[in-house]
């Protein structure tokens, strides 16, 4: 997959909402993330942008220091509200903000062009390589693309491929890690299945203790079988769509509420 092409893709949609957010006079609430304005969204993403930058063109191999100012990059200056303690951030989104986003964003891209995948690098997963933050990040950029969009608008679905490819991502990556970092409790045996509505794929997930086991095959009945397009997929496994507004929802109705408690949401 061309990870590269599709992230770019998501960056150029991203910073056009942030444009249509930056000229209303107050900033718009992102429905899907409520405890943050249109302000607070385009500083997360530019700043974790940033702070990939400058781990991949520094060939860092242990984890920075993320409270380093120096690692934003930020105009001499400016004021931004780059801390999310105190939000949502109220007033507009600054102009200002908007374009030192688009300046990393497009940065990153260009290191993603240039450099092979499998060049080390430290990352927050046992995948220590530049291509863990290629592909986590051009998904990381869709989701938040489809909020922006979301706030400001009417929100464009994923491309089919890449939202496919974000579903297996979750449970090769996401899933275990959320569960490690929030505390959930031990897998039962449970078994979620994942079928394409619009194409052909499906998935089944097993939770055996801390273990979270992918199959890429549908493996008979489990608890309950998720059915929908692989963008709606993606936004039900990022928890920004309800399971009633999947294609079909098949299985007991007690492991729905139980799944988004053995994968917690962020």
């Amino acid at each position: 997959m061309d990870y590269v092409a599709h992230f770019r893709r998501e960056v150029g949609a991203f910073e056009t909402a942030a444009w249509i957010a930056a000229a209303a006079d107050e900033a718009p609430i992102v429905p899907s993330c409520p405890e943050w304005s249109m302000t607070d969204l385009v500083a997360h993403l530019g700043g974790v942008h940033r702070g990939i930058v400058h781990i991949v063109r520094g060939e860092l191999r242990d984890e920075p220091d993320w409270t380093d100012p120096r690692m934003l990059n930020l105009p001499a200056g400016e004021d931004w509200p780059m801390s999310l303690e105190d939000t949502p951030t109220r007033g507009p989104v600054p102009a200002g903000l908007v374009d030192w986003f688009a300046e990393g964003a497009a940065a990153l891209a260009d290191l993603f062009a240039e450099r092979d995948p499998a060049d080390p690098v430290w990352t927050w997963s046992p995948d220590q390589s530049v291509g863990f933050w290629r592909r986590m990040q051009t998904i990381e950029a869709a989701v938040h693309r489809w909020d922006a969009e979301n706030a400001v608008g009417s929100a464009g679905a994923f491309d089919t491929d890449l939202a496919a490819d974000a579903v297996r991502q979750t449970f090769e990556v996401m899933a275990p890690y959320r569960r490690a970092m929030l505390g959930a409790p031990p897998g039962r045996g449970e078994r979620y299945g994942f079928r394409l509505a619009d194409s052909t794929g499906a998935w089944t997930v097993r939770f055996e203790g801390d273990a979270v086991r992918l199959d890429d095959a549908a493996t008979g009945p489990g608890h309950v079988e998720f059915v929908g397009t692989a963008s709606d997929l993606m936004l039900f496994v990022w928890g920004r769509l309800p399971a009633d507004r999947l294609t079909d929802v098949r299985g007991d109705p007690r492991a729905v509420d139980r799944y988004f408690a053995l994968v917690p949401r962020l």
